[in-house]
């Protein structure tokens, strides 16, 4: 089966694409080139040089030899909200004529849902896009949120001991790692169900902050604290846009964390047990980067790093 990646690169394609190459399938691997490529191509992948979301390289060829496709688009926080329309339309045209039957779309918590939900209104317009490819079955991964986030806390966690975030604290995230979603595209990708239109529902296991960091507390062996950040205080936003971003990043951030506070956007339906669990992963990946951290190591201060402080 010759199945061609978007993004084989990064962080989910890389594995999906060693999956594949390990099951015995072709890979046509899509990437801007680098290193990373040429580590694909040591492994068997065939290379194709392009970016469907820069728009660069011979796009119309890409799918034109493979019989199944996975898609994924990288978020431009320069164009937020328009940019997942122009690359699934890109991924549209591309895909007409193809000899592609079936796609597999990475897509997100809350895509189901219409109007202002900030960061998921992107995938609400990729998968309504992606849609109108009739003469193709689709399957729609709608992940919950990546466990990998978590990095984004290390340094705050090191320094002061302490979560700082607005997601309320009774609110539980469906949590799921990268290298499981890889594992699932794989999954569906050469165990085709037939289906025209499928959804599936990816996360491993719902947890509120207070108990992802009573979790870290017990990795670490020392009291971690969840604070609860309110955006609607002014010196919040002040601080925000005077250090670590623009007005569109702050309106798409409140407005992603307020559709989560709201429960507007939430996962409806079961789901099968994943491999990776939280517990094992703050240990396995999120523990070494808390003690770079530790040791003085930390990148220049963030926004999470700034709601953690005294």
């Amino acid at each position: 089966m010759k199945i061609a990646v978007v993004g084989a690169t990064g962080r989910i394609g890389a594995t999906l694409t060693r999956t594949l190459l390990g099951a015995g399938h072709h890979v046509k691997a899509l990437s801007r080139g680098g290193p990373a490529l040429d580590a694909l191509v040591a492994a068997g992948a065939e290379p194709f040089l392009g970016s469907f979301d820069t728009g660069t390289g011979h796009l119309g060829d890409f799918f034109q030899d493979a019989d199944a496709a996975f898609l994924m688009v990288k978020t431009d926080w320069t164009n937020i909200h328009g940019h997942y329309p122009t690359v699934a339309q890109r991924f549209v045209d591309a895909l007409r004529g193809s000899p592609v039957r079936l796609a597999v779309s990475l897509t997100a918590i809350g895509s189901e849902v219409g109007g202002s939900t900030g960061h998921f209104e992107s995938f609400h317009h990729l998968d309504r896009t992606l849609n109108g490819l009739d003469a193709i079955d689709l399957v729609h991964l709608r992940a919950g949120w990546f466990m990998e986030n978590m990095l984004f806390f290390a340094d705050g966690v090191a320094n002061h001991s302490r979560i700082g975030w607005s997601l309320a604290p009774d609110v539980a995230l469906p949590w799921v790692a990268t290298q499981d979603i890889a594992a699932l595209a794989a999954r569906e990708l050469t165990s085709p169900t037939g289906q025209h239109r499928v959804v599936r529902e990816v996360g491993s296991e719902d947890l509120t902050m207070p108990e992802v960091a009573a979790l870290i507390a017990r990795e670490i062996g020392r009291p971690v604290e969840y604070r609860f950040v309110d955006r609607n205080r002014p010196e919040v936003e002040a601080a925000f846009l005077e250090r670590f971003g623009t007005p569109e990043r702050w309106l798409d951030d409140s407005l992603t964390l307020d559709a989560l506070n709201s429960r507007r956007v939430r996962f409806h339906d079961s789901r099968s047990p994943l491999p990776t669990r939280m517990e094992g992963f703050l240990r396995d990946v999120w523990k070494p980067a808390y003690l770079r951290s530790l040791a003085g190591r930390q990148e220049t201060e963030t926004f999470f790093t700034w709601c953690a402080q005294d």
